[in-house]
């Protein structure tokens, strides 16, 4: 729940900020002289930019919180069996145990969402942020029943 909260406010400020950025966007192509209307126009491609990738990132979270409500509602959410040190962090030779666990169960079913979804588990708990967001990726196509590739 906290995360949930911390996502809204992160893109509710985000939100404002691009508001504000295009109102300025606005002002400078209003001034009407060229470098103006042209500094205008590029300030205002950024909340565009800015948007677009704020709106990717939130069908992601969606999607993937979808998959995990899934796997939940099946009893098949990965268990948390990782070590810990004593403050709590995650032991890293106990994720790696896991991880190649993980990677053995999608090597043997190379097609199956829920074993990408547990690998992408995997990576997060190794502290791979880009390979766990490619696997989740990964387990969000082959659920949809888009075709993938290697």
């Amino acid at each position: 729940m906290r995360a949930k909260l911390s996502y809204a406010i992160t893109a509710a400020v985000l939100v404002v900020y691009f508001v504000l950025v295009g109102s300025r966007g606005v002002m400078l192509i209003q001034s009407g002289t060229v470098l103006t209307v042209t500094f205008g126009v590029a300030v205002l491609i950024l909340p565009v930019i800015g948007l677009w990738f704020l709106w990717k990132n939130t069908q992601f979270v969606r999607k993937a919180n979808s998959l995990a409500a899934e796997l939940d509602a099946e009893g098949a959410l990965p268990v948390d069996e990782l070590r810990r040190t004593p403050s709590g962090r995650i032991d890293r030779d106990s994720a790696d145990e896991v991880f190649a666990k993980r990677k053995a169960e999608t090597e043997a079913a190379p097609d199956d969402w829920r074993s990408w979804f547990r690998l992408a588990v995997a990576y997060h708990d190794a502290r791979d942020t880009p390979r766990a967001r490619k696997a989740m990726q990964r387990a969000i196509a082959l659920h949809d029943g888009k075709t993938v590739e290697a």
